[in-house]
């Protein structure tokens, strides 16, 4: 071998760790530029990650704004009836509860004394008719002599006076009778109105008076329906619009009526303003003292957009919802809000109908991300 050909061993070992460095550092460029493009696809595919929703399209429909309050039912008219004569009852037609027509047969008085009494009093008329004909009969004698002098003036003027005592006789006796048929014809006592017995207050054999109530009666073709109307809600209510309720007693039914009646004043405790209104009941299905869920209808209909009232965000005093454009993507939208009807509210503002707004999934959004609707 040649001198000049020799290797120090040295150099040659320098070279081959040299080797080995540039080989470990190429191998940490590699996993860097692997890691960063991993880390840029996950960074990728999180903003490309869609958020689920339900969306629920906006509607326009004809709606009525109401007043919702509650009330109670009452009879429309309330009456006592009572004895109009003393005496003994004889018999009562009708138990409580029992349906009454206008003219029915409610009870019966002893009557006898006063049959009597109107027997006397005929007895008495025709004496009275009787006296005032002889009168009459001897006035017209008296006037004939009188007018040829052959008696006094004193005594025609006697005759005269007489006469009119019989026939002041024969008025009074009339009045009488006419009294004892009255008296009579009020030992029959029957209804002043079609409606229902809520109370009976006397028995047969029970011994009454001029006066003394008998029974409690309540029309029931028609009741009146009570309820409140809160302070900021009373300029907003007038006679005449149309009130619908409902009743527990009869489930998915509703029954109409008209506002009647405003009272003059506010309940100072309460902060309300009572309210009337009426109601048909020709079937008398209801029954007074129903508990009422009211609404009262305050203006006349119109078209509103509408939307479900679980689609709204609030915070403090802006309302916003979120809709799915064309390219499923959310778009938030500040809305003016108007009345509630039962689950939907309307939109015054910021929203078309027909357009998807986010019912479920909205709190997960914000502006411009990416949305599967699901079906």
């Amino acid at each position: 071998m040649n001198a000049h050909e020799v290797v120090c061993p040295c150099k040659k070992n320098a070279a081959k760790r040299q080797t080995i460095r540039l080989l470990f550092f190429i191998g940490l460029l590699l996993v860097a530029g692997v890691a960063l493009t991993a880390c840029g696809k996950e960074k990728k595919q999180e903003r490309e990650k869609l958020v689920n929703v339900r969306v629920a399209e906006a509607e326009k429909k004809m709606v009525q704004p109401y007043l919702e309050t509650t009330g109670t039912l009452k009879a429309y008219e309330e009456v006592t009836v009572s004895a109009e004569v003393d005496g003994i009852v004889k018999r009562i037609t009708v138990e409580e509860g029992a349906q009454v027509e206008k003219g029915m047969l409610l009870a019966v008085v002893n009557d006898i004394d006063y049959v009597l009494e109107r027997q006397r009093s005929e007895s008495a008329l025709k004496q009275a008719q009787a006296n005032l004909a002889n009168a009459r009969a001897e006035f017209q004698r008296k006037e004939a002599l009188y007018r040829e002098e052959l008696i006094t003036k004193q005594q025609i003027d006697d005759v005269s006076t007489r006469l009119a005592l019989a026939e002041g006789d024969l008025e009074r006796a009339k009045a009488a009778l006419e009294t004892s048929r009255q008296k009579l014809s009020r030992t029959t006592i029957y209804s002043p109105l079609l409606g229902a017995v809520k109370e009976k207050r006397i028995s047969a054999g029970d011994y009454v008076r001029n006066g003394t109530p008998l029974f409690q009666l309540i029309k029931v073709d028609l009741l009146k329906l009570n309820f409140t109307i809160s302070e900021k809600d009373a300029a907003a209510v007038k006679i005449g619009q149309r009130v619908v309720f409902k009743v527990d007693s009869y489930a998915g039914r509703d029954f109409k009526g008209q506002v009647s009646l405003l009272y003059p004043h506010m309940e100072e405790k309460t902060r309300t303003l009572q309210a009337e209104a009426i109601v048909s009941n020709k079937n008398r299905d209801l029954k007074p003292g129903f508990f009422a869920k009211v609404f009262v209808y305050t203006t006349d209909p119109f078209d509103a957009v509408l939307i479900p009232v679980t689609s709204l965000i609030y915070d403090n005093s802006v309302v916003r919802v979120f809709v799915v454009d064309g390219d499923n993507k959310a778009r938030e939208r500040i809305v003016k809000l108007g009345a509630k009807y039962g689950e939907l509210i309307e939109i015054k503002e910021g929203l078309r109908k027909k357009e998807r707004v986010v019912v479920v999934g909205q709190n997960n959004l914000a502006e411009g991300v990416k949305v599967n609707v699901a079906r």
